[in-house]
């Protein structure tokens, strides 16, 4: 099992930080179109001991999930998984939430000692919609009706269609991260990722070891699923972890610290054992702890420090 993390920003004081906590890898962001682009940012990461086992993020993805893409996107993707393959780097982690990504409704919701988390209410983005739509007119909103979750599966079918392939030659595996929220519609805008069946229907959509599953463990809770019995009942699929946790439901939710929520940690890291999972697993959102209010919430340092060495904590107590 590795230990990998996002840094935000991904600068010299954060990595080495990192690589001190006993992080392997850092998860990049798109890094561009040439090949160079991704080079260079191995070659820093090198300088501080770190490696690159996941491209996550900014993917030219958008106009395929809505089927309106003129080639472009799909060239670019792949692109880019021929460069990860020439490059070593085995994981691409996508989503295909169309028009959003993933929703909260408040940033510094209050958590243990004052810390700030971020929180989503279904009702509540509904109802700033809502006023946006009265402030802008209807206009500014086009209609999603075209959007269907009928033509979502299409979209994605014809996606791994194309890259799929591509990937498997490369050696590269596109891991697909869950609808946040995970629910069937939002906003007006349909989704597919949101269920452990959608996610099995996914794997039966494109039966190959290289069409995976990046395990976000605070969305699966957010869906109320059992998190240990599902990581059992994914297991083979899963490539990559996200590791948090949720309190609430799939309309309604905060994040927590990892150590204070509902979910047994220690069992999960137990089930991502017994599957034999040997891949990387970062920690996720985390809270804005005392001195970061201006960072970018769910991505400060100090929190991903704690979760560090929780992490880490729960690595070696299951090693046996």
């Amino acid at each position: 099992m590795q230990l990998a993390t996002v840094l935000t920003p991904m600068s010299d004081e954060n990595m080495q930080l990192a690589a001190q906590c006993g992080v392997s890898g850092v998860v990049a962001r798109y890094p561009g179109p040439a090949l160079e682009d991704l080079f260079a940012v191995q070659r820093r990461l090198a300088s501080f001991g770190l490696k690159l086992p996941v491209i996550e993020g900014y993917l030219p993805l958008e106009n395929i999930k809505t089927g309106s893409d003129d080639g472009r996107e799909l060239a670019a993707l792949k692109n880019l998984v021929r460069h990860m393959g020439e490059a070593g780097v085995p994981i691409l982690c996508y989503n295909f939430m169309a028009g959003t990504d993933w929703v909260r409704t408040r940033l510094d919701a209050p958590e243990r000692g004052g810390a700030k988390v971020t929180r989503f209410d279904l009702r509540e983005a509904e109802r700033m919609v809502l006023l946006s739509h009265d402030a802008a007119g209807a206009a500014a909103f086009p209609s999603a009706e075209h959007l269907t979750q009928d033509a979502l599966w299409s979209n994605l079918e014809r996606l791994l269609q194309e890259l799929l392939p591509v990937a498997e030659r490369a050696g590269v595996t596109l891991a697909m991260h869950p609808d946040d929220p995970p629910l069937p519609s939002l906003l007006g805008k349909p989704r597919i990722m949101h269920s452990v069946e959608n996610f099995e229907r996914l794997m039966k959509l494109a039966p190959s070891p290289h069409n995976a599953i990046c395990f976000c463990q605070g969305t699966f809770a957010a869906m109320g699923v059992d998190i240990p019995a599902t990581i059992r009942r994914l297991g083979p699929h899963i490539c990559y972890i996200h590791f948090r946790d949720v309190r609430g439901t799939a309309e309604s939710f905060a994040e927590t610290f990892h150590d204070n929520g509902p979910t047994n940690m220690a069992a999960a890291m137990r089930a991502y054992r017994d599957i034999g999972f040997e891949g990387p697993i970062r920690p996720d959102h985390v809270p804005q702890l005392v001195g970061e209010d201006d960072g970018e919430p769910g991505y400060t340092m100090l929190g991903r420090l704690f979760a560090f060495g929780y992490l880490r904590g729960l690595m070696h107590a299951t090693e046996l």
